[in-house]
């Protein structure tokens, strides 16, 4: 195997990006489920301060008038907190992509591609930053949420095709010519409707918001009574995607050689299904607790990328397959 120390270094580091920005996701999902996106009522500072205090005793006696007309200002130093914490690893992760883009300095000549993406994503890093403030200035207004969620689904998948593309750089082909040939067309339509499947959640926590900021009903056990109808599309299209998936790993554990690489990832994708599957029943059925929907929205994420991953993976085997065997 022939390795290539830059084109290493820039895996190793794409590799922790993606992780990282799984787990911004993670965490972005646990500000939203609890009620901490406004914690910091201005951006980028929170209160007025690079560090916000533990306390409310610590702030102005006025600071309600001074933050007049950003939402609830009322001090929680947990809800701050949570917010805040969700901004340091937002700048972390930022610090992180510009690291991949100067990894990805010395492989211009080699491969220009990682090179161009590692530039895209990092200029998509400060719109989102740019973006995450107008969501602050908006008061979370859903429609700005759901677009900043959007933009961080682009970023990791361009992340996943040049650690996945980089990795291919210093490894051999793998084979795949035990797969049929429709396993192909079929992972690049479970790729469209787990974008089809994600965009309708997005669309139903939009439908929350307006049924507990319009509606202000904050019971979470009668939300179900007053969704859209896409709720159930939503919740009937997940069997769709479960028999689809299913077909997938089935015929990756039936048709590759023991050990193969892509065995467990292949695994990983079933089991990441069948959980997401399992919260989403959670949620209908037991009210939609808080702490649930971060992890529901995480496991979604994380589908797309596993499916992502196979899908890149795949396409450059079977480029590299010699024709005639």
């Amino acid at each position: 195997m022939h390795t290539s120390t830059p084109m290493t270094a820039f895996w190793r580091l794409s590799l922790v990006t993606v992780l990282a920005v799984y787990l911004l996701i993670f965490v972005g999902g646990v500000v939203r489920a609890s009620g901490s996106g406004m914690g910091c009522p201005d951006w980028p500072t929170c209160f007025g301060r690079l560090i916000p205090p533990t306390q409310e005793s610590e702030l102005p006696s006025d600071y309600h008038e001074r933050y007049v007309g950003y939402g609830d200002t009322t001090f929680n130093p947990l809800k701050t907190w949570t917010e805040y914490l969700n901004r340091l690893l937002g700048a972390s992760i930022g610090l992180l992509i510009l690291g991949t883009l100067l990894r990805s300095l010395p492989l211009r000549k080699r491969d220009p591609v990682i090179f161009r993406l590692a530039l895209l994503t990092f200029i998509l890093v400060g719109f989102q930053g740019w973006l995450g403030s107008r969501v602050v200035a908006s008061e979370l207004k859903p429609t700005l949420i759901s677009a900043h969620m959007i933009v961080a689904l682009i970023i990791v998948s361009l992340l996943i095709f040049m650690t996945t593309r980089a990795r291919r750089a210093t490894t051999h082909p793998l084979d795949i010519r035990g797969l049929p040939k429709a396993w192909h067309r079929v992972i690049a339509i479970a790729l469209l409707m787990t974008l089809v499947q994600v965009s309708m959640g997005t669309q139903i926590r939009e439908a929350v918001d307006g049924i507990t900021n319009q509606s202000f009903i904050t019971e979470r056990s009668i939300w179900r009574e007053h969704f859209p109808i896409i709720f159930y599309i939503h919740r009937s299209f997940s069997s769709i995607i479960l028999m689809t998936n299913l077909w997938l790993v089935f015929h990756l554990m039936r048709s590759l050689g023991q050990g193969h690489p892509l065995k467990k990832p292949a695994m990983a994708l079933a089991s990441l299904v069948i959980i997401a599957i399992l919260t989403g029943v959670s949620l209908d059925r037991l009210g939609f607790p808080a702490m649930v929907q971060p992890f529901h929205l995480l496991l979604a994420n994380l589908i797309f990328g596993c499916q992502f991953f196979l899908w890149l993976t795949t396409r450059h085997a079977l480029k590299e397959t010699p024709k005639g065997l």
